[in-house]
């Protein structure tokens, strides 16, 4: 059993974890763990040390993180997003440099990190210091606060990287109603909010209908409700959306891929509701409609770092801080059950203990 096997004391992610004072002393730090043995996967919240952490050339003093969709499944073990273990999750992290043998970095500069496999097969956020590849770093747009980031996170990247995908597509404001599915969730609260301050009608599909109010106050023009779109979709429907950003594929991305209209586009980001997209190619032939798919895992650093200068010209920060909410460090395990559930809306703000 190697180093970090050896700390590993498994609880199930239902029981709840007690943090005893502050216990980065030193080169250890607070941090969890994902371990895997012939009963299956299990969570701990430990202590691990520096020699703990993985190469790379930039050390960082994580001071935010937030929970996405994909840290629920990894967090809960229902799909396998964890590619390595034991590994320490989240796909988020905002922090300073400590110590950094990378030519663009320097201790004290304020980075932000998404994807690039880490929380997947290499450590993540969820932990006090991550030591990363420097390649994998975006600076922290100037005037952007860390916890606004981690507000952000890579809901709100994503969600950018989607509208960026529309505006190359040539659709402007004007051109039509731009539906956004998952509207209240963490990429489609912000794509609705950056979409409206950009001057499009944005019309919002949720199951939850209790959050019309706070859909119309991020920019909604209109509420429609998923089951709209939940049964199997013809070939080709009554033209509807000049676009949309899609979170959920499935019977709802066929049937939302049959009403765009013609020369229309959509942003795909999505499978909450199903990996399978069960349709034709009868919109992209006969209505010359394109499909984007927004890879925010291993977009370049130029497209990035254009998604977070664009995320802090474009974002209303008083929206920004409706859409968040705080979330204790050991609460992760049961957020990551609630936002499986559906029952998280916007974005969680994690900030690590000190």
């Amino acid at each position: 059993m190697d180093a970090i096997g050896e700390k590993l004391l498994y609880h199930d992610l239902s029981d709840k974890l007690t943090i005893h004072g502050d216990i980065n002393m030193g080169d250890e730090f607070q941090a969890y763990l994902i371990g895997k043995d012939e009963e299956g996967q299990r969570c701990t919240l430990t202590t691990l040390g520096d020699a703990d952490l993985m190469e790379g050339d930039v050390t960082v003093a994580v001071e935010y993180t937030t929970i996405n969709y994909k840290d629920g499944l990894a967090l809960t073990g229902r799909s396998p997003i964890i590619r390595k273990f034991p590994l320490i999750p989240g796909i988020d992290f905002c922090g300073s440099v400590i110590d950094s043998s990378h030519a663009d970095f320097e201790p004290g500069d304020r980075v932000i990190l998404n994807g690039f496999g880490v929380g997947e097969s290499h450590h993540g956020g969820y932990a006090q210091r991550a030591r990363v590849s420097g390649d994998w770093l975006v600076p922290l747009p100037d005037g952007m606060s860390a916890r606004d980031a981690m507000a952000i996170g890579t809901a709100g990247y994503t969600a950018m990287l989607s509208v960026l995908a529309l505006e190359d597509h040539g659709l402007a404001a004007g051109d039509g109603d731009l539906l956004v599915t998952g509207a209240a969730g963490g990429v489609g609260s912000i794509a609705v909010a950056v979409l409206a301050r950009l001057g499009y009608r944005v019309v919002a599909s949720t199951g939850r209908p209790r959050e019309q109010a706070f859909l119309e106050r991020l920019g909604a023009a209109e509420i429609v409700d998923r089951s709209t779109f939940a049964e199997p979709g013809r070939p080709l429907d009554r033209e509807r959306w000049a676009g949309a950003i899609d979170v959920a594929g499935g019977n709802t991305l066929a049937n939302v891929l049959s009403q765009v209209r013609r020369a229309g586009a959509v942003a795909v980001c999505g499978l909450a509701e199903s990996m399978n997209l069960p349709t034709t190619v009868a919109p992209f032939i006969l209505r010359g409609i394109a499909m984007y798919g927004i890879d925010s895992v291993m977009a370049s650093i130029e497209r990035r770092k254009l998604a977070w200068q664009r995320l802090q010209a474009d974002l209303d920060k008083d929206l920004l801080a409706e859409l968040s909410f705080d979330l204790d460090f050991s609460e992760l395990p049961q957020a990551a059950e609630d936002i499986l559930a559906g029952k998280v809306r916007g974005r969680a703000v994690v900030k690590l203990p000190e």
